[in-house]
């Protein structure tokens, strides 16, 4: 109880939830039965048929009056892209400019986060590939999405310019996200060579600030989308749809386990640290990030943890920040995994270029904004308006997000306590630690 208390939002969402189901089984149940009805007084095929199509046409009619809900709530999120994806790219890059005065131990910090990132990205595309989990779900592609999805070969000369803007502002009105990110990178590195760098650096920050708090209210929506969304999908296919959530469930967790207990204990016996001794001196900040599904509540505790471990006071102070905007495992692996899941429900199929090239903008677009509550949902809607999939689907995690972030934070403090350890047992090999 003490939970829900403290988690009115995630409450409101839950009990939407609910309200969702039962609205949408009492509408399904009713015309599905007088459908049976009718059929059941007619053997003319002919009519079976007209009779059975025109249900399907009431119970989307009656699925479209609820969808409203979630349509109000998808544009409050979809408004939101661009300019917190540019805000919070410039900001954080000018944060990396520690690097040229840490010098070595920041440039090896940042390799390090980018290439567990990319490993958390190319796990969540094997997992969500190789067990299915969309597939579950069996959607039907909204009325307004309703063209052909196909993916043309490769080609660089569309690629280039697409990834080069002729007016940021088109990007930022069609919230496209690369170009966002390309010019954000770019700006602020100029930026960054200017005597008022920091001024523009500090304005890019309040912005960011500002999207964020921002984010926190329209979140309050949420649960209207919730229960709009969820009505519309059982008025449509029943209770059959909710047995895809639990296998969904499932197979995220054992993507996290892996990750956690398989990906980062083999990099710990790379650099012989004491794996499992790690993860017990972390069982307070692990329980207190998965139960409140929060990775900054549980950071004073994990850099408390850390220090108790062994790990130099200067290392923990840098390395731990740092990866709270650059190297969240956990958030990061859920981008693709959620991406290709939404893809595989309304049967549109990625390619593998496809998924190549998302992993490639996630791994920029990701930097700097995977730590702010919710704002993987952000990433995720520009992947989703990126490659045609429908933003609607969105809601679907979105109504068990908390279940899902519950472990995403858990992994997200594990790597970054490994990442810290990995830059310790490295600098204490170069005997160079002297920040």
């Amino acid at each position: 109880m003490q939970f829900f208390k403290k988690n009115k939002l995630v409450t409101a969402i839950l009990i939407a939830l609910i309200l969702g189901i039962l609205t949408g089984y009492l509408y399904n149940k009713y015309y599905t039965d007088l459908e049976n009805s009718l059929l059941n007084s007619t053997d003319s095929s002919v009519i079976k048929s007209i009779l059975h199509n025109d249900f399907k046409q009431i119970k989307e009619n009656v699925a479209s009056q609820f969808s409203i809900l979630s349509e109000i709530f998808l544009r409050l999120i979809k408004m939101i892209i661009a300019p917190l994806v540019l805000s919070v790219l410039i900001s954080g890059v000018g944060k990396i400019e520690n690097i040229s005065t840490l010098g070595r131990i920041g440039i090896k910090t940042m390799i390090y986060f980018y290439v567990m990132t990319l490993i958390a990205l190319l796990l969540g595309l094997l997992s969500v590939n190789l067990f299915q989990p969309g597939t579950k779900m069996n959607l039907e592609i909204p009325t307004k999405y309703e063209i052909p999805v196909q993916k043309k070969g490769f080609d660089a000369h569309e690629f280039i310019t697409h990834v080069i803007p002729d007016s940021i502002f088109n990007a930022l009105a069609k919230n496209d996200i690369l170009p966002i990110v390309i010019f954000a990178v770019l700006f602020a590195i100029a930026a960054g060579s200017t005597n008022k760098g920091k001024l523009i650096f500090e304005l890019s920050e309040s912005i960011a600030e500002a999207m964020f708090k921002l984010t926190n209210y329209v979140m309050y929506f949420a649960p209207l989308g919730v229960f709009g969304s969820i009505t519309a999908v059982v008025v449509k296919q029943g209770l059959d749809v909710l047995k895809g959530y639990l296998y969904l469930i499932i197979v995220f967790y054992l993507t996290l386990l892996f990750f956690g207990f398989v990906v980062l204990s083999l990099v710990c016996w790379l650099f012989k640290i004491p794996f499992w001794k790690l993860v017990k001196s972390l069982y307070e900040p692990l329980l207190l990030a998965f139960s409140t599904a929060s990775s900054e509540a549980a950071m004073p505790s994990t850099m408390e943890a850390l220090k108790k471990f062994g790990i130099s006071d200067k290392i923990v102070g840098f390395v731990l920040p740092l990866g709270y905007s650059f190297n969240l495992d956990g958030s990061i692996t859920y981008m693709t995994f959620a991406t290709v899941f939404i893809a595989q429900a309304y049967h549109i199929h990625l390619s593998i270029v496809d998924q190549i090239n998302m992993m490639l903008i996630l791994l920029l677009s990701s930097k700097g904004i995977a730590g702010v509550p919710r704002a993987s949902l952000v990433i995720i809607a520009g992947m989703l308006a990126y490659f045609n999939i429908p933003v609607e689907g969105l809601l679907l995690l979105l109504a068990i997000d908390q279940l899902l972030d519950m472990g995403r934070s858990a992994t997200n403090i594990l790597g970054n306590a490994v990442a810290s350890a990995v830059i310790d047992v490295s600098e204490r090999k170069n005997k160079k630690l002297s920040l």
